[in-house]
């Protein structure tokens, strides 16, 4: 527990925070990179670009000021950033480079505001912030189905709706037992990629769309064109990787999964809501409800922008063709077709909703459920990007 004197002056920088939060985060980023340029090959660029890490990170820090004398109410924030940094393999080892450039950034954006009491109190927090991700991360690195980046080869490369590559991969140590993992759905592998059009290794989270391996691991991947920030790593498995080609995968994480209890009764009913690419990792998850019961009521929205864009629609027939008490509704934006919240009207409520897309639409559905009363503890989310929390301000 942080002293009751760093408490007080962490408190109080709150306001601060919410002002320059970003902007110091921004200035973070610039000075880790610039003396320790390694680290690129961890963090996502196009992020770095748009501005997202930045703004995750500036989040994060202002809820562990809010909270730093209850650090277990942001239990569920720090579990789903530990499952990224188990993914890229970030190790106790560089919190101390972190840390020095955190406050490093608080003293450059702020000036002489930030005192040498600051600076101190901000040191003792950080310190007491970074212990617990490092302990939460060592029983996932603990937990992990096999260690660093391990070698696999694929096996099969599938096209479906237009642009998402779908792939199989079985792993080149044969004391690796794939059909034995217990993948979860929901899940996602983490690529490590050395792409001919960067300086910087290049690591990126994609979902696994089936848990059944038993003829390997299987996960997605959407060539991504959609801004000036071509996406770097996608178009390099689109256009790159092939069948008998060998790539780097860390072991499945991620949090984004199932309510356990609900999956085995009937009166809750599942909801599972994605467009794009989204489709993923709530397709795995309609596998896994309709294997464990089929009698569950299951309300499935796709989507897309146009009936060519509809992927894996094959795989969705022969699921929702097991389940007993379906309902199934697509959209195509191009078609004026809109999941908005005039749909999200005729949800059952309670129900248990899992949502995955682009930020926008998840922006767009989380706050057309909460809108409509929906219980936060029943809206589950993961958007393609860093997650911030919604609940913890």
């Amino acid at each position: 527990m942080a002293s009751p004197k760093t408490l007080q002056v962490v408190k109080a920088t709150v306001p601060v925070l919410e002002t320059h939060g970003t902007q110091i985060t921004t200035v973070f980023y610039q000075n880790m990179f610039a003396e320790h340029p390694e680290l690129l090959d961890i963090f996502n660029e196009t992020n770095q670009k748009l501005g997202r890490q930045q703004s995750a990170l500036a989040t994060t820090v202002l809820a562990a000021a809010k909270h730093l004398e209850q650090l277990e109410v942001l239990l569920p924030q720090v579990m789903q950033i530990g499952h990224k940094h188990r993914a890229l393999q970030i190790k106790p080892e560089h919190y101390p480079i972190v840390g020095k450039h955190l406050l490093g950034a608080i003293k450059e954006v702020l000036g002489d505001a930030a005192t040498d009491e600051i600076i101190e109190a901000w040191a003792e927090a950080y310190a007491e912030i970074a212990e617990v991700f490092i302990k939460v991360e060592q029983s996932m690195y603990e937990q992990a189905m096999w260690p660093g980046f391990a070698p696999f080869k694929v096996v099969d490369k599938q096209i479906t709706g237009t642009d998402v590559a779908a792939f199989t991969v079985q792993p080149e140590d044969s004391s690796l037992d794939i059909r034995a993992l217990p993948l979860t759905a929901g899940q996602y592998i983490t690529v490590k990629t050395d792409p001919q059009d960067s300086d910087h290794i290049a690591l990126r989270h994609y979902s696994l769309y089936s848990v059944d391996s038993s003829d390997g691991i299987k996960f997605a991947v959407r060539r991504d064109n959609r801004n000036a920030h071509r996406g770097l790593v996608s178009n390099y498995l689109h256009d790159h990787v092939e069948v008998g080609d060998t790539i780097l995968l860390s072991a499945p994480a991620g949090d984004f999964e199932l309510n356990k209890p609900l999956i085995e009764q009937n009166e809750v009913p599942l909801v599972l809501i994605s467009a794009g690419v989204g489709i993923t990792p709530v397709l795995a998850m309609l596998e896994a409800q309709v294997k464990a019961n089929p009698s569950r009521p299951i309300i499935w929205a796709y989507a897309c922008q146009n009936p060519e864009f509809q992927a894996f629609d094959t795989r969705v027939a022969q699921l929702l063709g097991q389940a007993q008490n379906v309902q199934q509704h697509t959209f195509y934006f191009e078609q004026g077709q809109l999941l908005d919240e005039s749909w999200l009207k005729t949800l059952p409520n309670p129900a248990d909703v899992y949502v995955c897309g682009s930020m926008v639409f998840m922006d767009s559905m989380i706050e057309g459920l909460m809108a409509l009363e929906h219980s936060g503890d029943n809206i589950h989310y993961e958007p393609f990007g860093p997650k911030m929390s919604l609940s913890v301000g």
